[in-house]
This record gives structure tokens, sequence and C-alpha cells, in this order.
């Protein structure tokens, strides 16, 4: 009883997922789209980025600004309202917006795909833009909306307001003098300084969302070789499809070896000699003269394989011969197929030669 209960433990236990994922896994996760990714990474990155580049390039954004105004000032208000000036007009503001937002835009998108290559490399796939049924299963919905998941992604929005809350607070709390001051200054020190208070707070807002979005993708991670996880009947399930079940591997080899053994035992009549040990090695020597450079083994065996042998040389008139070093000899050195190499030419032929003697050639 206990032996039983035992056994029935070490299966429970097989069906725990505790095992990590084995490559194969992982390489069918990654083809179906399933990698460790925080969606807040490349977002955060693009935010700080975003406004760190209108600090650097403040200069250069307000130089094309000033001048576009100017152009439009100076030489458009005075045209003729007609569709030809009006497309100057048009394509003139475009090319001088296009040179002050190119930039920032440049440099989000490749702030985004290097977020994303940093996180999970090269991957294209179409997988998870397949229609499945179950994505629109309210059952399979209900499911994640109420899942630890869902949850977990609530308090992880809760944490970022409430920590962009206090990043704003205590900015705007340490400017709140400057800020008491602004009814007396003139609109551009106004819009100068509300300008830098903004840049200050991106850049912030910005730093600090990347280092929650680090910690967001560490847990990602964690989530993500978490769902890996294999039991040990998963990993021997997944060698018996990659490898083969091991009992109809065992049945194939054993399969190929009685055939094997078949045709060799159909070459043994073909034979002009079997040296014997006398009964643990049989080896099968023929020459043909006219077809072959040097005598060949056609068959060879020990035990149970050499009485065969034996025992087909004897139904079919084939001459046995005992010489124990030379059978252990062209037993270990030859193989099935393979002429006599050249150290035993002297042994062998004195074999055939008595052999030959016997049969009166």
């Amino acid at each position: 009883m206990s032996s039983f209960r035992l056994q029935l433990d070490l299966q429970l236990f097989s069906g725990e997922k505790t095992e990590p994922a084995t490559p194969k896994k992982r390489q069918e996760a990654r083809k179906k789209g399933q990698v460790a990714k925080s969606m807040d990474l490349p977002a955060a990155f693009i935010l700080f980025f975003s406004f760190l580049s209108f600090f650097l390039l403040g200069g250069y954004m307000k130089e094309k600004l000033v001048s576009l105004f100017q152009s439009i000032f100076y030489n458009f208000l005075t045209l003729n309202l007609s569709m030809n000036n009006i497309m100057v007009l048009f394509e003139t503001v475009s090319l001088q917006m296009l040179l002050i937002l190119g930039p920032i835009f440049l440099i989000s998108i490749v702030i985004a795909v290097l977020g994303n290559y940093l996180q999970i490399g090269f991957l294209m796939t179409g997988d998870p833009l397949m229609m499945k049924f179950s994505k629109i299963n309210p059952l399979e919905g209900a499911k994640k909306l109420f899942s630890l998941r869902a949850v977990v992604d609530f308090l992880k929005s809760m944490l970022k307001m409430t920590i962009i809350g206090i990043v704003v607070y205590q900015t705007l709390w340490g400017e709140r003098e400057h800020i008491m001051q602004l009814a007396r200054l003139p609109l551009e020190e106004i819009i100068i300084y509300a300008s830098a208070v903004t840049l200050r707070l991106g850049i912030k807002i910005g730093f600090v969302l990347i280092v929650l979005a680090i910690l967001d993708y560490i847990y990602q991670k964690y989530e993500h070789e978490k769902s890996l996880k294999m039991s040990k009947q998963d990993i021997k399930d997944e060698y018996k499809k990659s490898e083969g079940d091991p009992l109809v591997k065992g049945k194939i080899r054993e399969k190929q070896r009685r055939m094997a053994l078949q045709r060799m035992m159909a070459e043994v009549p073909k034979a002009d000699v079997v040296i014997t040990n006398p009964t643990h090695f049989a080896v099968a020597i023929q020459y043909d003269a006219g077809k072959m450079q040097a005598p060949t083994v056609i068959a060879k065996g020990t035990d149970y394989i050499a009485l065969k042998i034996k025992q087909v040389a004897k139904d079919n008139g084939i001459i046995t011969m005992e010489n124990k070093p030379l059978a252990r000899a062209l037993y270990a050195q030859v193989e099935i197929g393979e002429s006599i190499p050249s150290d035993m030419f002297q042994a062998v032929a004195e074999v055939l030669a008595y052999v030959y003697k016997m049969k009166g050639k």
C-alpha cells in the first residue's frame, strides 16, 4: 500500500511544471511571438529622449520657427490671394514644419525600434495577428479581466500615476515663488519660463518611467519564464517527438539487426573457409582471384552468431578451421565487406592454401 502511494505521489510530482523550458520550447514560443517584453519600456524611452531632444535642439527649433513666422509676415501677407500663392505658402510652411519636427520624429522612431530590439532582438512573426476565436470568447475575456495579471497591471498604472503626481507636485512646489511672479513678467519671459519647467518635468517623468519600465521588464521576464516552465512529463514527451519513442526506435534497430544478420548468413555459403576460435568467434573468408585483390570477410560473429555461421557452413559443405589468434584478430580488425589487411596476408594465405589442397584445387 505504501509503495502504491509513493508511486502515485511521484506521478503527481512529475506533472508539476518545475523544470526550465527546453531550447525547443523557447524557439516555438518565440515563433508564436511569446517573448518577454515590456510595452512601457519603448514608450518611456520615447518620452525621455523626445524631451531631451527638445532640450538639446531648442535653439535650432526656435531659429526655424522664428524664420517661418518672419517669412509668413514679410513675404506672404502682402501677396494677392490666389491659388498659386496659397500653394507656395502651403509648401513653404510644410517644408519648414518638417525641418522643425523631423528630428523629433526620427529620434522617436529610432528609439522605438531600439527599445524593442534590446528586449527581444530581431523578430518577424505573424502568428499574433492571426484570427483566433479564443480572442473573442467572452469567457476568456472575463478571465483575463479578473486575472492576477490584470490586477498587477492596474497596480502598476496606479503606481506610475502616483509617482508622476509626486514628481510634478515637488517640481511645481519648488517653483511656486517664480510661478507667483509670472503675472508681472512680459509674455516672452512667461513662455520661456513655462517651456523650461515643462522640459524639466518631461525629462524627470521620462527618467522615472524608464526606471519603472525596467522593473516591469524584469517582472515580464519572470512571468514569461514561469509560463514556459515544463513538467518532467512534458520534457519526456518533447524528447519522444523530436528523437522518436525509445521503444519504437529499439524495435526498429532490432529489426535492422535481424535483417543484417539474415543478409550476412545468406553470404556464408559463398565463403571458402570459416576460421573459428573454436566456440566464441567465427569469421567467414571468401577469395575470388578474378574479382578480388585480396581475401574478404563476408561474415563474422561471436557466441550465438558464431554458432549460426558454423552451422550454415556445415550445412553447405564449407570447411571450418580452428585458429584462435587469427580468428580474434580478423574479428577485431576487419569489418564485413573489407579486405584482409597486408599484415594478415601470410596467415590467411596459409589457411586458404590448406583449404584448396583439401578441395583438390
